[in-house]
Protein backbone atom coordinates (compact mmCIF):
# COMPACT_ATOMS: atom_id res chain seq x y z
CA UNK A 1 0.00 0.00 0.00
CA UNK A 2 1.58 3.94 -0.71
CA UNK A 3 1.54 6.36 1.72
CA UNK A 4 -1.23 8.48 -0.17
CA UNK A 5 -3.71 5.34 0.16
CA UNK A 6 -2.45 4.57 3.52
CA UNK A 7 -3.55 8.16 4.46
CA UNK A 8 -7.10 7.63 2.94
CA UNK A 9 -7.38 4.83 4.39
CA UNK A 10 -6.60 6.17 8.46
CA UNK A 11 -9.03 9.05 7.23
CA UNK A 12 -11.65 6.10 6.46
CA UNK A 13 -11.01 4.02 9.45
CA UNK A 14 -11.81 7.30 11.45
CA UNK A 15 -14.70 8.54 10.21
CA UNK A 16 -16.04 4.98 10.37
CA UNK A 17 -15.43 4.72 13.51
CA UNK A 18 -16.43 7.85 14.73
CA UNK A 19 -19.63 7.34 13.13
CA UNK A 20 -20.63 4.07 14.90
CA UNK A 21 -19.91 5.92 18.27
CA UNK A 22 -21.98 8.94 17.29
CA UNK A 23 -25.69 6.80 17.67
CA UNK A 24 -24.79 6.19 21.10
CA UNK A 25 -22.81 8.77 22.23
CA UNK A 26 -26.15 10.75 21.11
CA UNK A 27 -28.01 8.22 22.78
CA UNK A 28 -26.39 9.43 26.47
CA UNK A 29 -26.49 12.50 26.34
CA UNK A 30 -30.06 12.77 25.46
CA UNK A 31 -30.76 10.42 27.89
CA UNK A 32 -29.42 12.61 30.24
CA UNK A 33 -31.12 15.86 29.60
CA UNK A 34 -34.67 14.03 29.48
CA UNK A 35 -33.34 13.32 33.28
CA UNK A 36 -32.95 17.29 33.43
CA UNK A 37 -36.30 17.35 31.77
CA UNK A 38 -37.82 15.46 34.98
CA UNK A 39 -36.11 17.41 37.38
CA UNK A 40 -37.43 20.93 35.69
CA UNK A 41 -40.92 19.81 35.29
CA UNK A 42 -42.42 22.04 38.31
CA UNK A 43 -40.90 24.76 36.44
CA UNK A 44 -42.87 27.83 34.35
CA UNK A 45 -40.27 27.45 31.70
CA UNK A 46 -37.68 25.60 30.69
CA UNK A 47 -34.57 26.71 28.80
CA UNK A 48 -32.61 24.23 25.97
CA UNK A 49 -28.88 24.81 24.69
CA UNK A 50 -28.12 26.53 21.55
CA UNK A 51 -25.05 26.27 19.34
CA UNK A 52 -22.44 29.18 19.35
CA UNK A 53 -19.64 29.81 17.49
CA UNK A 54 -16.23 28.42 18.27
CA UNK A 55 -12.67 28.85 17.88
CA UNK A 56 -10.03 26.74 18.69
CA UNK A 57 -6.53 25.94 18.76
CA UNK A 58 -4.28 22.57 17.93
CA UNK A 59 -0.84 20.97 18.06
CA UNK A 60 0.10 19.78 14.75
CA UNK A 61 2.06 16.84 13.75
CA UNK A 62 2.51 15.55 10.02
CA UNK A 63 3.18 12.76 8.50
CA UNK A 64 4.13 13.71 4.18
CA UNK A 65 2.59 11.11 1.62
CA UNK A 66 3.38 10.16 -1.96
CA UNK A 67 6.71 12.01 -3.20
CA UNK A 68 6.95 14.05 -0.39
CA UNK A 69 7.21 11.28 2.04
CA UNK A 70 10.47 9.81 0.25
CA UNK A 71 12.10 13.23 0.95
CA UNK A 72 10.98 14.59 3.86
CA UNK A 73 10.11 12.56 7.34
CA UNK A 74 7.34 14.44 9.32
CA UNK A 75 6.37 18.18 10.51
CA UNK A 76 5.16 19.85 13.38
CA UNK A 77 3.06 22.93 13.81
CA UNK A 78 -0.43 24.14 14.86
CA UNK A 79 -3.32 25.38 13.72
CA UNK A 80 -6.14 28.00 14.52
CA UNK A 81 -9.62 27.31 13.27
CA UNK A 82 -13.33 29.02 13.63
CA UNK A 83 -16.69 27.54 13.11
CA UNK A 84 -20.22 29.08 13.08
CA UNK A 85 -23.41 27.54 13.57
CA UNK A 86 -26.01 27.05 10.69
CA UNK A 87 -28.39 25.42 12.52
CA UNK A 88 -29.57 25.92 15.94
CA UNK A 89 -28.37 22.78 17.11
CA UNK A 90 -25.28 23.21 15.41
CA UNK A 91 -25.14 19.30 13.10
CA UNK A 92 -24.15 21.52 10.31
CA UNK A 93 -21.72 24.16 10.86
CA UNK A 94 -19.45 26.36 8.46
CA UNK A 95 -15.01 26.43 9.54
CA UNK A 96 -12.53 28.64 8.11
CA UNK A 97 -9.18 27.24 9.53
CA UNK A 98 -5.31 27.96 8.98
CA UNK A 99 -1.84 26.63 10.24
CA UNK A 100 1.56 26.22 9.86
CA UNK A 101 4.15 23.35 9.39
CA UNK A 102 7.62 23.57 9.45
CA UNK A 103 8.98 20.45 8.10
CA UNK A 104 12.79 20.91 8.19
CA UNK A 105 15.28 23.26 10.01
CA UNK A 106 19.27 23.70 9.59
CA UNK A 107 21.34 26.23 11.73
CA UNK A 108 24.73 27.37 11.27
CA UNK A 109 27.15 29.20 13.58
CA UNK A 110 29.61 31.73 11.42
CA UNK A 111 32.24 34.58 12.57
CA UNK A 112 32.64 37.91 11.18
CA UNK A 113 35.44 38.31 8.74
CA UNK A 114 38.92 39.77 10.50
CA UNK A 115 39.77 42.57 12.38
CA UNK A 116 36.20 41.35 14.06
CA UNK A 117 36.78 37.61 13.70
CA UNK A 118 34.85 35.14 16.47
CA UNK A 119 34.38 37.80 18.76
CA UNK A 120 30.91 38.23 17.29
CA UNK A 121 28.90 35.45 16.60
CA UNK A 122 25.71 34.98 13.89
CA UNK A 123 23.66 32.43 13.46
CA UNK A 124 22.10 31.23 10.03
CA UNK A 125 18.44 29.75 10.34
CA UNK A 126 16.99 27.90 7.15
CA UNK A 127 13.81 26.84 7.74
CA UNK A 128 11.56 24.84 5.23
CA UNK A 129 8.11 25.02 6.21
CA UNK A 130 4.08 25.04 4.80
CA UNK A 131 1.28 27.69 5.30
CA UNK A 132 -1.96 26.69 4.82
CA UNK A 133 -6.03 27.57 5.19
CA UNK A 134 -9.38 26.81 3.79
CA UNK A 135 -12.88 27.01 4.14
CA UNK A 136 -15.78 24.38 4.26
CA UNK A 137 -18.64 22.68 6.06
CA UNK A 138 -18.40 20.59 9.37
CA UNK A 139 -20.70 17.93 10.04
CA UNK A 140 -21.53 17.07 13.40
CA UNK A 141 -23.02 13.54 14.58
CA UNK A 142 -23.79 14.19 17.93
CA UNK A 143 -24.30 18.04 19.64
CA UNK A 144 -23.89 16.65 23.28
CA UNK A 145 -20.90 16.11 25.33
CA UNK A 146 -19.04 14.11 22.98
CA UNK A 147 -19.06 15.07 19.50
CA UNK A 148 -17.87 13.17 16.60
CA UNK A 149 -17.43 15.14 13.55
CA UNK A 150 -15.92 15.01 9.75
CA UNK A 151 -14.96 18.51 7.79
CA UNK A 152 -13.86 19.60 4.41
CA UNK A 153 -12.12 22.59 2.94
CA UNK A 154 -10.94 24.30 -0.21
CA UNK A 155 -8.07 27.16 -0.09
CA UNK A 156 -4.29 26.95 -0.08
CA UNK A 157 -1.29 25.71 0.69
CA UNK A 158 2.21 28.03 0.64
CA UNK A 159 5.44 26.01 0.47
CA UNK A 160 8.75 28.81 1.22
CA UNK A 161 11.95 28.46 2.40
CA UNK A 162 13.44 31.10 4.11
CA UNK A 163 17.06 32.11 5.80
CA UNK A 164 17.67 34.60 8.48
CA UNK A 165 20.41 36.03 10.34
CA UNK A 166 20.31 36.49 14.00
CA UNK A 167 23.38 36.99 17.17
CA UNK A 168 22.78 36.27 20.50
CA UNK A 169 20.31 37.11 23.05
CA UNK A 170 22.13 40.31 24.28
CA UNK A 171 22.39 41.61 20.93
CA UNK A 172 19.63 40.45 18.33
CA UNK A 173 19.46 41.50 15.08
CA UNK A 174 17.39 39.34 12.30
CA UNK A 175 17.75 39.47 8.29
CA UNK A 176 15.57 37.57 6.47
CA UNK A 177 15.28 36.09 2.91
CA UNK A 178 12.94 34.31 1.47
CA UNK A 179 14.78 31.62 -1.08
CA UNK A 180 12.27 29.90 -2.62
CA UNK A 181 8.29 29.20 -2.61
CA UNK A 182 5.31 28.05 -4.46
CA UNK A 183 1.51 28.05 -3.83
CA UNK A 184 -1.10 25.68 -4.98
CA UNK A 185 -4.67 25.55 -4.58
CA UNK A 186 -5.08 22.21 -1.65
CA UNK A 187 -8.72 20.99 -0.77
CA UNK A 188 -8.22 18.78 3.09
CA UNK A 189 -11.06 16.04 4.26
CA UNK A 190 -10.90 14.61 7.61
CA UNK A 191 -12.83 13.37 11.30
CA UNK A 192 -12.35 14.09 14.75
CA UNK A 193 -13.66 13.94 17.88
CA UNK A 194 -14.45 16.89 20.95
CA UNK A 195 -14.98 16.17 24.28
CA UNK A 196 -16.23 18.76 26.59
CA UNK A 197 -14.35 18.93 29.99
CA UNK A 198 -16.38 22.21 31.18
CA UNK A 199 -19.70 23.88 30.49
CA UNK A 200 -21.26 27.23 30.84
CA UNK A 201 -21.36 30.16 28.73
CA UNK A 202 -18.10 29.29 27.32
CA UNK A 203 -17.81 25.63 26.90
CA UNK A 204 -14.03 23.87 26.71
CA UNK A 205 -13.63 21.03 24.81
CA UNK A 206 -10.97 18.27 23.86
CA UNK A 207 -10.35 18.51 19.87
CA UNK A 208 -8.68 15.20 18.17
CA UNK A 209 -8.43 15.03 14.55
CA UNK A 210 -7.05 13.47 11.75
CA UNK A 211 -7.09 15.08 8.25
CA UNK A 212 -5.76 14.67 4.83
CA UNK A 213 -3.85 17.12 2.79
CA UNK A 214 -4.77 16.91 -1.11
CA UNK A 215 -1.80 20.09 -2.54
CA UNK A 216 -1.38 18.09 -5.61
CA UNK A 217 2.06 18.86 -7.08
CA UNK A 218 3.87 21.64 -5.63
CA UNK A 219 7.82 23.02 -5.38
CA UNK A 220 9.52 22.72 -2.56
CA UNK A 221 12.97 22.81 -0.86
CA UNK A 222 14.01 20.14 1.79
CA UNK A 223 17.12 20.22 4.38
CA UNK A 224 20.37 20.50 2.09
CA UNK A 225 18.79 21.61 -0.96
CA UNK A 226 20.62 25.19 -0.65
CA UNK A 227 24.40 24.55 -1.83
CA UNK A 228 26.64 27.83 -1.01
CA UNK A 229 29.34 28.69 -3.00
CA UNK A 230 33.00 30.25 -1.75
CA UNK A 231 31.95 33.99 -3.97
CA UNK A 232 28.99 34.01 -2.10
CA UNK A 233 26.00 32.74 -4.61
CA UNK A 234 23.96 29.82 -3.58
CA UNK A 235 22.14 26.97 -6.23
CA UNK A 236 19.28 26.04 -5.45
CA UNK A 237 18.07 22.09 -6.14
CA UNK A 238 14.15 22.65 -5.73
CA UNK A 239 11.90 19.37 -5.22
CA UNK A 240 8.91 19.02 -7.81
CA UNK A 241 6.37 16.21 -6.41
CA UNK A 242 3.07 15.52 -5.39
CA UNK A 243 3.12 16.64 -1.71
CA UNK A 244 -0.10 15.43 0.34
CA UNK A 245 -0.07 15.41 3.71
CA UNK A 246 -1.62 13.22 6.73
CA UNK A 247 -2.01 15.41 9.77
CA UNK A 248 -3.19 14.61 13.16
CA UNK A 249 -4.50 17.02 15.44
CA UNK A 250 -4.62 17.16 18.96
CA UNK A 251 -5.73 20.93 20.90
CA UNK A 252 -8.47 22.69 22.62
CA UNK A 253 -11.62 24.14 21.76
CA UNK A 254 -13.39 27.00 23.15
CA UNK A 255 -17.75 27.70 22.77
CA UNK A 256 -18.09 31.63 22.29
CA UNK A 257 -21.06 33.13 24.85
CA UNK A 258 -23.33 29.71 24.18
CA UNK A 259 -26.77 30.76 23.85
CA UNK A 260 -29.72 29.65 25.23
CA UNK A 261 -33.45 29.02 24.07
CA UNK A 262 -37.15 28.10 25.35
Amino acid sequence: MTRGRRGWTVVAATVTVLGGAAADAEGQWRGRDRHRGHQDRGRAERYEPRAAPAFGLSFLAADPQGGMGLVVDDGFGGQLYGSFPVDRAGHVRIRADLGFLIYGHERQRYCFSVPIGCRIEMDLTTTNSIAFGGVGPELVFATGGIQPYVNGSVGFSYFVTSSSLSGDAEYEDHFTTTNYDDAVMAWRAGGGLRVRVSDGRKPVWLDMAVEHHENGTANYLTKGDIEDHPDGSITLFPTRSDANLLTFRFGVSIGIGQGRTR
